[in-house]
Order: C-alpha cells, then sequence, then structure tokens
C-alpha cells in the first residue's frame, strides 16, 4: 500500500506536486468546519436555574453545598436537584421545568406534599466539567429552543449544497484561480467571524456562509488538481484529497481536546487556512480552463513556467496543442454519424431506457448511501462512550488507509467487484454493533471504525465509477446528479443522528438497510476497468448487455504523440464534494 503510495508522488513533477500539495492542504479546512458542530454544539448536563442563593444542595443520599459538586453523580435525563435557598424556599430542579415546595422546611429528597410548578424563567445551569462553553449553552438552546440546536448541522449542510452549485459554475465562468482565492479567504473571514457572532441566527447565517466557500473550495481544488495531475496520477490524486479531509477530522479532535470553549475553539480551526490564504495567490490558472476562453497567450506563460520548474528543455507550444485539438474535433465528426453529440441533453437522458434507468437509480442510491454512511459514522462517534476525542481522531484516521485500499482494489479487483463486498459489508457491520454489549466500549468504537473503513471506499470509488458508466454526452450531467444525491445524504444524515433518542441503534438500522440495498443491486451494473469509455447511450447500454462487444470498442483515435500532449490539458472535468 505504501509502495503505491510512493509511486503516486514520484509520478508528479515538481511543478504539478507544489500545486498539488498546496491546494490540497485547503481540503483540511473543509474537514474541519463540516465536523466542528460536533464540540462546538454539544449540549452538557443541565437543569432550570432557580431565584436566588443557594444554601445547601441534595441529590438522591449525596448533599454539597454548590450544584457543581453534584455534577459527577449525574447518571440520567430523569434526576432532579433538590436546593435550598437562603431564604429556606425549598426547589426541586428538573431539566425543563421547576418546583417550588409548599409548606416544608425539611430538606429531603423525597417529597410528596403539595408543588407549585415553575418554568426557567432564570435561565439553565450547565455542567462545564468538559465544555466551558458551547453554543447550546451560550443561548439556552435546550428544552423548548432544543430544535434550533438540532438545526445547526443540517443548515451547513444545505450551505454546502448550495455552495457546490454556485461555485462550479462560477468556476467554468471565471476560472478555477479566482475562485480558489475567493473560497480560500473566505473560509478564514467566515470562520473567524463565526466566533464574534452575537446571537443564534447570525451564527447560522455566517455558518451558512462559511459552508458555501467550504464546499465550493473543496469542488473547485478537486477540477483543479484533476487538471494539473494527468490521467495516469488522476485516480490517486482524487484520492489524496479525500484523504486530506480526513485529516481535517482528525485537527477537528485535537483542537477539541485542547480548547473547551467555543469561540476559541472555532478561531484556533480557522487560524489552520491561514498558511493558504497567505500563499493561493500564487497558484497559477490551469492552462485547460485558459485554452477553453482562448486565451493562449496566457496558457503558453503557465506552460512555460511548468517547463522551467519541472527542467523541460522543449516545452509544449499552445499552437501545436491547438491544431492537435482541431484535428481530433474534424475527425470525431466525419467517424461519427450519430448526431446525438450535439443535441443538448438534460436529467430525463439518465431515463432514456430501462437499462440506463436502472443504472441511474442505483448510483444515486450509492452516492446518498455513501454520504449518509459517511455523516452517520461520523458524527456518531462522539456518543458512543469512552473518549469521545479519541473517537473522533479514529474515526477520521481510518479514512487514510480505506482510500488506498480503494484504489488498489479498483484497479485489480475492478470497480464493480470492490464496490459490491464493501457495501455489503458495511451492512453487515451495522447490524454487527446491534448485538455488542454497551458496555463493551472499546468493540463498539473498533465495529464504528471497520463500519467507516467500508464505507468510506465505496464512498471514494463512486466517483470515478459513475463516470465510467455514462457516456460522453452525460457524463458531467450523471457525476453532477450524484453529487447533488450526495449532497442530500449530507443533509439528512445529522436528522438520522437524532434518532438516536428514538432508538439508539436506529442511525445504524437506516444506514445497513441502504448499503445493503445498495450493494445487492450493484450486482447489475456492469464492470468498466480496462473497458473504453462510452461516447453514445447506445454504447453504455450495450456495456450492459454485450461484454464482449463492448470491450471490443475503442474510443476515438488519437495519435500518441498528441495524446501525450494534451494529457494534462484535455482531460474531462468532474466535480466532486463531500
Amino acid at each position: 500500500e505504501g509502495f503505491s503510495s510512493v509511486k503516486f508522488f514520484l509520478s508528479l513533477y515538481r511543478f504539478q506536486a507544489c500545486v498539488y500539495f498546496a491546494s490540497v492542504f485547503q481540503a483540511m479546512s473543509c474537514g474541519i468546519h463540516y465536523l466542528a458542530s460536533v464540540f462546538m454544539a454539544v449540549t452538557p448536563n443541565f437543569v432550570c436555574g432557580f431565584p436566588g442563593n443557594v444554601s445547601s444542595v441534595l441529590f438522591h443520599n449525596s448533599s454539597a453545598s454548590s450544584i457543581e459538586d453534584i455534577w459527577t453523580l449525574w447518571t440520567s435525563t430523569e434526576n432532579y436537584i433538590v436546593v435550598q435557598l437562603e431564604n429556606r424556599e425549598i426547589w426541586e430542579l428538573d431539566q425543563c421545568s421547576r418546583s417550588k415546595r409548599e409548606g416544608s422546611l425539611d430538606l429531603a429528597y423525597e417529597y410528596e406534599g403539595n408543588k407549585s410548578v415553575f418554568p426557567c424563567s432564570d435561565g439553565f445551569l450547565y455542567d462545564d466539567t468538559k465544555w466551558k462553553s458551547t453554543v447550546v449553552t451560550q443561548w439556552d438552546l435546550v428544552c423548548d429552543r432544543e430544535w434550533l440546536a438540532k438545526l445547526i448541522q443540517p443548515t451547513f449542510m444545505l450551505g454546502v449544497l448550495v455552495g457546490a452549485v454556485i461555485f462550479g459554475d462560477i468556476a467554468d465562468r471565471l476560472g478555477r484561480q479566482r475562485v480558489i482565492w475567493f473560497t480560500s479567504a473566505g473560509q478564514f473571514v467566515f470562520g473567524i467571524a463565526v466566533a464574534f457572532t452575537f446571537d443564534y441566527y447570525s451564527f447560522v447565517i455566517v455558518r451558512f456562509l462559511l459552508a458555501m466557500v467550504s464546499s465550493g473550495y473543496l469542488v473547485v481544488a478537486f477540477v483543479y488538481v484533476t487538471e494539473f495531475v494527468g490521467i495516469k496520477a488522476r485516480t490517486w490524486a482524487s484520492m489524496h484529497v479525500h484523504a486530506f479531509f480526513a485529516m481535517g477530522v482528525m485537527i477537528v479532535a485535537l483542537v477539541g481536546f485542547l480548547v473547551r470553549t467555543w469561540w476559541v475553539y472555532q478561531i484556533f480551526l480557522s487560524i489552520a487556512t491561514l498558511p493558504f490564504v497567505l500563499c493561493c495567490w500564487m497558484l497559477p490558472e490551469t492552462p485547460f480552463w485558459l485554452l477553453s476562453e482562448e486565451r493562449y497567450e496566457d496558457a503558453q506563460k503557465v506552460i512555460d513556467t511548468m517547463a522551467r520548474w519541472n527542467k523541460v528543455s522543449t516545452p509544449c507550444k499552445v499552437s501545436e496543442l491547438c491544431s492537435v485539438q482541431q484535428d481530433d474535433l474534424a475527425s470525431g465528426r466525419t467517424g461519427d454519424n450519430d448526431t446525438s453529440s450535439t443535441k443538448k441533453h438534460n436529467i430525463l437522458d439518465l431515463f432514456c431506457n430501462w437499462q440506463i434507468a436502472r443504472r441511474t437509480i442505483t448510483v444515486w442510491l450509492i452516492w446518498f448511501t455513501g454520504s449518509l454512511g459517511y455523516y452517520v459514522f461520523s458524527l456518531s462517534s462522539v456518543s458512543l462512550g469512552g473518549n469521545e476525542y479519541l473517537n473522533l481522531f479514529l474515526i477520521g484516521a481510518v479514512e487514510l488507509p480505506c482510500y488506498i485500499i480503494a484504489c488498489l482494489a479498483m484497479d485489480k479487483l475492478g470497480r464493480r467487484n470492490t464496490l459490491i463486498p464493501f457495501l455489503i459489508l458495511s451492512a453487515l457491520i451495522c447490524v454487527l454493533i446491534m448485538f455488542i454489549p454497551q458496555d463493551f466500549n472499546i468493540l463498539i468504537i473498533l465495529a464504528n471504525m471497520a463500519g467507516k473503513f467500508s464505507i468510506g471506499v465505496a464512498f471514494g470509488l463512486i466517483y470515478l465509477y459513475t463516470a465510467e458508466l455514462y457516456p460522453t454526452i452525460v457524463r458531467s450531467l450523471a457525476v453532477g446528479s450524484g453529487s447533488m444525491m450526495c449532497r442530500v445524504g449530507s443533509v439528512v444524515a445529522p436528522f438520522c443522528v437524532y434518532l438516536r433518542s428514538v432508538w439508539i441503534f436506529m442511525p445504524l438500522l437506516l444506514v445497513g438497510i441502504m448499503a445493503l440495498l445498495s450493494g445487492i443491486l450493484t450486482i447489475m451494473l456492469p464492470e468498466t476497468l480496462g473497458k473504453p469509455l462510452t461516447n453514445t447511450l447506445v454504447e453504455a447500454t450495450e456495456m450492459g448487455r454485450n461484454k464482449k462487444s463492448c470491450s471490443e470498442k475503442t474510443p476515438p483515435a488519437h495519435s500518441g504523440a498528441a495524446l501525450e500532449k494534451i494529457e494534462m490539458f484535455g482531460q474531462e472535468r468532474v466535480s466532486t464534494d463531500k
């Protein structure tokens, strides 16, 4: 595994390596902001506040002079605390209400007499032994305002969806470089601004904007690096973008362990993006985009810079590149009588016949399941018991080897033959976790890591597999629609995690069912390993029916020398997002 990774890095020239590592470094900040809420929006133990100064506190058979001494004994949300005030009044403090005992001056835990029930008009008292401050304690997002706390992560993921759509389109219009500049600066500015928001609604709005620029960066950075690294390293390059995202998750765990005040925690997380913000202006525009915009002089400057860095004595000339592309386009037009390539295509073309429609439904389901499982395992890791910081760190760390396994398996076993076992394995792991006793914390954590590993392999593989399953005329449409289903899954995932309050295993059950269904349906998909990319819907349909005829088809001819020259600039653009 390690040798394959080394081989990938050695395959990059000096210029491409610098651009690649500078770009994917910022992908860590996306992982940071996507999972920051697991500690920022945590709800500690709490009870209703009381009107006055306390003289003594009683919890079951234990007494203390302050409520802070009682939190270590707190075991259930159904518990209540009895306090006696300096004016001799005795109050029972529940989580969302408080009761004043009438006609009793004896401090006892059990009381059967008359009580007057009051709302929590004096605020709440929070357990600050673990977290000094969270957004929940800052704005009292508990009891009848609890639903506001539960909207923090879904609204962020909604911003992820919107940002991916907006910045993906802007990058095609204005260029990758400008969008990378703007989204990088935006992550730093909005990340710091979140820490200084003055109320819940401004907090959610700024976090929504932060989600948009984080998502926009991840989408455009993926396109940016794939347009620089070339065809041979594209698979490994795309997978390692995900790996840096996972490193961001690990940083969240580390900073969460060291900093227990939410706004300071947010500032420290945002500072991680500062080094890239200071140097991202040096990143060049991709020659591929410059050529598509007919900015030939600018493209030649970038190519010459690449040649100097890579010590190439005879750099490629834009004039030669343009003539090669024009010849290829001309030969493609004369060699193909199918007029469908000039037709404008829409989402309905992904359902043009039963074969393609079944393929589309299955692919969408895999995208949705991969995203749902990824975030369910990540967000619920802090609730597994034991050390929640270590749990999240391990859940992020397990992604690093999973992407290496995915790259190796998809090239050795095939895309479908890798996807099926890992989807079914993740479903089986979800079922297995349900039968592990709750006091076996280490075993539960290891099983969740295995589940995250399995779903991570499937999630990383589906990007490339989708692009290979569809013909050129609808390939971008297919990957784009799949990415939308992925983001829908990320919006649904937080709500799925909240179902733990209904039944602790409900999120795992839902992920397991979806993964099993996806794995079974994947059996009907064709294998694409070693097969040429299809160009028409007819060819794509036949790929699923007749393996032999499909494998004998060849893509439009390119001369070997020309293909070498346009390898870096002529590849197709595929957008992705966590």
